[in-house]
């Protein structure tokens, strides 16, 4: 299989089955985020709610875009995902699955909504750390800026989703004339009135959508990492683009800064530039012969990405730091040319896309029932009422996609337990919140990434020794 040998090729099925594994997690363990009020109120039977939901993740995941999965690859160095020794990133792949998997399933199994894109971005984030203490590491930089907008991510969309869903559940209150239909909870057994059934679906099929197009790409990322690391060759680049078309690219990329007035530039963007523009010319020269993408050796498409990804995140710096030095015509030409250019290594086969869209759906319907009870019951000191639950999955779904836009992770699971808890306290104050509930959330939040990048970067290490 891709010119691997039969060990090989065993070590790539099996890491991709981790993957899958790892996706099919991440569907149980986010399940309860979109079907918990459906379930909870009794708007749909749980076979039908979770089958329901499903099938919303796995069109999320196939509509969804590639943009957080490319986010994914780029928090790990260049130099780690085009490292030549295939062991060490054998290495690299199996710790970082290993501990998103071993996290994800501990914190299902105690009912604590964990969130698997913390679970997966610290494991990522721990081998990229360990790989710079390596021999020769310390010349490597993580992509910090990158790293940066994932955090803050992170960190500020939980609490987008609880201010904005305690700002609407405190608007409905003011609107909303029966003041008891907002604060009635569900009765067991009983289901609510069509019109609260038909909105109660919509969100929940908002939020399974999502999901679906954020979380999905994360499994998405994790698997061109794999193949990548694994196979170059066939997926370092994009063979369907020409050869040609990187060389005009280049030649635009190039004529742009040739023009610059390196005089108004500072001493360290003056040798970026320097250092970028012998990249350029080492690259023009290699590949301005190439008529056809099977022309290239084996090791050029590997190399060819790494320099593809060198000269990108060179120019987007020196484009950052210098705007006012482009004309308008001279920024049109560099975003359009540069975007063509990155496009040669941001793309997934589609049979990626199917697979992890088959295990993430086939996961979101199991595995509910556990953290189903911690969001509808234990958040807060009452039921979650149909509004409250209708509010908390609006923002959730609003609040992902917005993110999916701008090609970043969100957790799904904090932000739809923020929105609960910010309905709680619209209806009753602080008090509302149940404080162990919450702490074990919190917990769970703040430790996930320091014992997932502390677990990974010391897997990393030990696996690479024994390989």
């Amino acid at each position: 299989m891709f010119g691997l040998d039969s060990g090989l090729t065993i070590l790539l099925v099996v890491c991709l089955v981790a993957a899958c594994i790892f996706e099919f997690i991440n569907g149980f363990h986010d399940t309860a985020n979109a079907v918990a009020t459906v379930i909870y109120t009794n708007t749909l039977k749980p076979i039908y709610a979770v089958i329901w939901s499903g099938t919303w993740n796995f069109i999320g995941v196939m509509v969804g875009g590639t943009a957080v999965a490319m986010g994914i690859i780029a928090l790990l160095p260049i130099e780690m995902i085009t490292d030549t020794n295939l062991y060490h990133n054998i290495a690299m792949i199996l710790a970082l699955i290993i501990t998103a998997i071993i996290w994800n399933i501990g914190t299902w199994y105690l009912g604590i909504p964990c969130s698997s894109s913390h679970t997966l971005l610290g494991s990522i984030f721990g081998v990229g750390l360990a790989f710079m203490f390596l021999p020769n590491g310390q010349y490597i930089n993580l992509n910090w800026a990158k790293i940066e907008d994932v955090g803050l991510s992170l960190l500020i969309s939980p609490v987008i989703g609880f201010g904005l869903a305690m700002l609407l559940m405190v608007l409905l209150k003011k609107i909303v004339k029966n003041k008891k239909a907002l604060k009635t909870p569900p009765k067991k057994g009983k289901t609510p009135p069509l019109w609260i059934r038909s909105i109660l679906v919509l969100t929940c099929t908002s939020v399974s959508f999502s999901h679906g197009s954020n979380d999905g790409q994360k499994g998405v990322g994790l698997v061109m990492i794999i193949l990548i690391a694994f196979a170059p060759t066939f997926f370092a680049i994009d063979k369907t683009k020409s050869p040609d078309k990187i060389y005009s690219n280049i030649k635009n990329i190039e004529m742009v800064f040739n023009k610059m007035d390196t005089t108004k530039l500072n001493d360290e963007d003056r040798i970026t530039l320097n250092f970028l523009n012998s990249k350029i010319d080492t690259f023009a020269d290699k590949y301005k012969n190439i008529a056809q993408s099977k022309q290239v050796s084996n090791k050029s498409f590997f190399d060819l990405r790494k320099n593809i990804l060198t000269i990108s995140k060179l120019s987007d710096n020196i484009i950052k730091n210098n705007p006012a030095l482009f004309t308008k015509e001279q920024s049109k030409t560099l975003k359009s040319s540069l975007k063509e250019f990155k496009s040669t290594t941001e793309y997934v086969p589609y049979w990626v896309i199917i697979m992890i869209s088959l295990s993430l759906g086939l996961g979101t319907m199991i595995g509910w029932k556990r953290i189903v009870t911690t969001i509808g019951e234990r958040i807060g000191k009452t039921p979650l009422t149909y509004a409250q639950g209708a509010t908390a999955e609006l923002i959730a779904a609003g609040t992902i996609l917005a993110s999916t836009s701008l090609g970043l992770p969100v957790s799904t699971t904090h932000v739809l337990s923020s929105g609960v808890a910010g309905t709680m306290v619209a209806g009753s104050g602080l008090k509302n919140l149940r404080k162990k509930t919450v702490r074990s959330i919190l917990i769970a939040w703040f430790i996930t990434l320091p014992v997932t990048i502390l677990i990974s970067g010391l897997l990393f290490y030990l696996l690479r020794f024994i390989l």
